[in-house]
């Protein structure tokens, strides 16, 4: 006997399990999303964030190396602001050597790599303490290209990893598990406008009717995006930790 999918009791069962399919679906992507947005008016976003950013972050020694760990490309928002940091403590430490860890080609001038070196320069950092990694596409990568150039020092050099605040424990990790023993990190914070922004909407004209009025609320205009983006960012960085455990780099 042929089997025939439009037999009508089979067809009712599959149009029921497939609602029913549909209804869990839909009920948990809300319950998902309503969660998300719960938090989002919540500072738990924001200590997470900070938690990766500040659990490593210790200098514990006079560095011999502060290694730029490359983010976006020159300019971008995590080169320019990485870059800044890196110049901050050079000038602390005048005696470390800059390593800047970003896939480049020795033979192009106007690079990534070689844009955040004139950056560097710029902001009266010597060019014969600047050293390049360019051959590392991930922080395992870096980290153990790094310990093949410090090499027979490694043990006994202490180095300083400047990163965005999410990637701060992960790197810090992935260098001493490459070999290094005095590893700092040092996170990229953005720093938050000190000025008072908010305004009144009803001096500034246009509609005003049906349009809530937000001038006084930083949380609408501001907190509650920054969370949004922090929990995605967040939910990234835990992503790449597990990775990183189960494939035994930290």
């Amino acid at each position: 006997m042929k089997f025939n999918f439009w037999n009508k009791g089979f067809f009712k069962r599959f149009i029921k399990i497939t609602i029913k399919f549909l209804k869990i679906s839909f009920i948990s992507f809300g319950s998902f999303s309503l969660l998300v947005v719960i938090l989002s008016f919540t500072t738990l976003p924001f200590w997470l964030y900070y938690w990766l950013g500040t659990t490593n972050s210790s200098i514990l020694k006079k560095p011999a190396y502060i290694v730029l760990l490359s983010g976006s490309g020159m300019p971008s928002e995590s080169g320019l602001i990485r870059t800044y940091y890196t110049a901050q403590l050079a000038n602390q430490f005048p005696t470390a050597k800059i390593i800047i860890a970003m896939p480049s080609s020795e033979s192009q001038k106007n690079d990534d790599a070689a844009m955040i070196k004139d950056e560097l320069i710029l902001r009266n950092i010597s060019e014969d303490r600047i050293i390049y990694e360019n051959k590392g596409t991930n922080t395992r990568s870096q980290a153990l290209n790094i310990s093949y150039l410090l090499n027979s020092i490694i043990k006994d050099s202490s180095i300083v990893l400047v990163t965005s605040p999410e990637h701060t424990y992960r790197a810090v990790l992935t260098f001493r598990k490459a070999g290094f023993r005095i590893v700092g990190g040092f996170p990229t914070f953005e720093n938050s406008i000190s000025a008072n922004i908010t305004f009144d909407d009803k001096k500034l004209g246009g509609r005003t009717s049906m349009i809530p009025d937000v001038g006084n609320s930083i949380t609408l205009r501001y907190q509650f995006w920054n969370h949004l983006k922090y929990e995605i960012i967040v939910a990234r960085e835990y992503g790449a930790i597990f990775f990183y455990w189960i494939k035994g780099w930290i």
